[in-house]
């Protein structure tokens, strides 16, 4: 996902759910990755907790988990939208013994009192042996 929601990170509490729609409470699933106490195991994981980090606002870690050959300087979310639920529509490669993996993924926002939707083929690669973000196509 290379776009967002607001330049700032929620205050999650220990019982918030998990925006990436994992059923989980957001403290055992995405919290320790967004942290840096845990690394997301698969691409899927990576680009679920890269939707909480666009829900969150958490700029540092988007940046974090990008790839370095694609990373940009800095990036600015925008403040009227908001992430509201993700829809993995399907996954190829990217498990824990892969190099590279896809996700093709509905990632659903409100902006503007507006509901829009964005759909993304995602690359995801492992660099210094972490999965990242490389690149995505919006068809």
């Amino acid at each position: 996902m290379g776009r967002g929601t607001g330049g700032r990170r929620a205050n999650a509490t220990t019982g918030r759910a998990c925006p990436c729609g994992s059923g989980q409470a957001y403290a055992d699933c995405c919290s320790p990755v967004h942290g840096g106490a845990a690394q997301a195991s698969t691409a899927e994981a990576l680009m679920r907790s890269r939707f909480s980090a666009f829900a969150l606002g958490d700029v540092d870690y988007l940046l974090r988990s990008w790839h370095s050959s694609t990373r940009p300087a800095r990036l600015e979310l925008p403040p009227g939208q908001r992430w509201t639920r993700l829809e993995v529509v399907e996954t190829e490669r990217g498990g824990l013994l892969d190099a590279t993996g896809t996700v093709t993924f509905h990632a659903h926002y409100r902006e503007a009192g507006r509901p829009g939707t964005l759909t993304e083929h995602s690359r995801f690669v492992r660099e210094d042996g972490r999965w990242v973000y490389l690149d995505g196509d919006q068809p």
